[in-house]
């Protein structure tokens, strides 16, 4: 049987530029010797809207292959990294309306115990950041779940700045993840897994 830690980085992206995080956090839990899922949430904009932009249709024809969120994806993971771009302040609605369907698995306790972290993207500087990334803590509160942040655990976040979890400023999805954005993502997500693996250890002793 493996015993990997088991991570969903669950996701939304318009433009691409909150998947390209997506990708670093999935990459750096692989890294740490996890077993991961990617997976995206539901589009609810209507296909006109999506056509109108011609980034977001080409990121929509780009990503059309990942698999979609279930809540299976939650059953089944230790760990779960959600991302979003941010819209005043919270998260996008395509993300809320997923976390909106937990309501069964809540009930059942079978959210509980499991490790939670964020990440987010803004168009303008600061933009609801570190808000976003609270406003989504706070479901996880209500799920009793763990919230791993990446503090100021590595000298880069000194630079990043973000205690709370990996952010990035896309100056409206022209400017795409740079190193400090993927450097903070991927320290997010290896300290998921590393308090993860080691909850898991403590519970099992």
């Amino acid at each position: 049987m493996d015993g990997r830690t088991k991570v969903a980085v669950i996701y939304y992206s318009a433009t691409g530029i909150t998947y390209q995080m997506a990708q670093s956090a999935v990459e750096a839990a692989g890294d740490a010797g996890a077993e991961v899922r990617l997976r995206k949430v539901r589009e609810l904009a209507p296909d006109e809207a999506i056509r109108s932009n011609s980034g977001w249709q080409a990121h929509h024809l780009e990503t059309q292959d990942v698999m979609e969120a279930q809540l299976d994806d939650l059953s089944w993971a230790d760990v779960v990294i959600f991302g979003s771009p941010t819209r005043y302040g919270m998260v996008a609605a395509q993300l809320k309306q997923f976390i909106d369907t937990t309501g069964p698995l809540w009930a059942q306790g079978a959210l509980a115990n499991k490790v939670y972290s964020g990440f987010c993207s803004t168009a303008t500087s600061h933009g609801g950041q570190e808000s976003t990334l609270l406003a989504l803590f706070n479901v996880f509160y209500h799920w009793g779940g763990v919230v791993v942040t990446p503090g100021y655990t590595d000298p880069s976040q000194f630079v990043a700045g973000n205690p709370y979890g990996a952010s990035h400023t896309s100056n409206n999805g022209e400017t795409a993840p740079d190193d400090i954005a993927r450097n903070a993502t991927a320290l997010t997500a290896r300290r998921a897994v590393q308090i993860s693996t080691a909850l898991k250890k403590g519970l099992a002793g």
